[in-house]
């Protein structure tokens, strides 16, 4: 039996994006040993899941003492191959000093030179953008065959009955929040968009617990009644499983997007300062993108966002049609 390790300690979005590997590794081998290795607080995004034997979890607070225990644990399996999604030292090291009998990861990797197998990591070339999961498939393709599998997650049955109440009605779903500033559109301009949602439509506000500030206000300053604040009521299977029957997911370009691709729920991404063209949008069969229509010399500003606006307008964000978003409502 073939032994796989897949490491992602990035965000979460990542670690969504990374199960496309997980999908094409059970279709060639579906025998084969899966186990995936992520952040300390990513690992309830794989709980459950068909297709992965072990979850190994680092915890970054103890950086190196944990990072030590899991070269321990990885030695002892002996894995056939380990298949490094990253390009940062620390999970270089892991796949170096593996002891698998190949160590497959990106030639942007510090250890990279060390690895037995390099992929070269292509954010865009002259003939076109891959999607990120496309780059990432790029690391087995040599054992496999160039065919692209999307990312999925799989909600239990208990996370769909931990939602099944909110599904009484018609629904949609806003995700407010990102990580980064310059990524995130404005809550006043939510707060347009909501007002523009017909009233025959139940409004669910989802994120993280750090997250439910943002949301309260947003369900503060629209006085909707048919609105309720979901976030950090539900894990992250959860969401997914409630956005799957949505009509309509509202999205940045930040992890609930991913969220959506991995169930193939609907969903519109609003994108500020980055654009479609770095390769994370969104793979739902019906999929909206809308941005501003203006042109701005000063977007795309980076390829992940800032703290706050370089330019100190934000104008990729407040210069965005609300009667874009609704159109995707059909």
């Amino acid at each position: 039996m073939k032994k796989f390790l897949i490491i992602q300690t990035a965000f979460i979005g990542d670690v969504v994006l990374a199960t496309s590997l997980v999908e094409k590794l059970h279709h060639f081998f579906p025998d084969a040993q899966i186990d995936f290795l992520l952040r300390k607080g990513n690992e309830g995004l794989l709980k459950g899941h068909p297709f992965i034997k072990n979850l190994l979890v680092w915890n970054k607070k103890e950086k190196y003492r944990s990072l030590w225990s899991l070269l321990q644990t990885i030695r002892r399996a002996r894995y056939d191959k380990v298949i490094n999604v990253q390009r940062y030292a620390a999970t270089g090291f892991l796949t170096a000093f593996s002891g698998a009998a190949e160590t497959i990861g990106f030639d942007k990797n510090p250890l990279g030179f060390v690895f037995s197998k390099k992929i070269k990591h292509v954010i865009s070339d002259e003939e076109n953008t891959p999607h990120e999961i496309e780059r990432n498939l790029r690391l087995i393709n040599h054992f496999t065959d160039d065919s692209v599998f999307r990312p999925k997650l799989y909600p239990s049955e208990n996370d769909y009955l931990a939602v099944a109440a909110y599904k009484k009605k018609a629904y949609l779903c806003i995700a407010p929040a990102s990580v980064w500033f310059t990524k995130q559109y404005p809550a006043e301009k939510w707060v347009e968009l909501i007002a523009g949602i017909p009233s025959s439509y139940m409004v669910y506000l989802l994120g993280g617990p750090s997250e439910l500030p943002l949301c309260n206000k947003i369900a503060h300053d629209t006085g909707r009644p048919e609105l309720a604040v979901l976030a950090g009521k539900l894990n992250f299977l959860q969401s997914a499983a409630l956005m799957q029957d949505a009509t309509m997911n509202y999205v940045n370009d930040s992890a609930p997007m991913h969220f959506a691709s991995a169930v193939n729920a609907p969903v519109t991404v609003v994108y500020c300062s980055t654009v479609p063209a770095f390769g994370y949008g969104p793979l739902s069969d019906k999929s909206y993108i809308v941005e501003t229509g203006e042109q701005l010399s000063c977007r795309p500003c980076g390829l992940h966002g800032h703290q706050q606006c370089p330019e100190g307008h934000f104008k990729c964000a407040y210069t965005i049609n609300t009667p874009r978003l609704l159109a995707s409502l059909g």
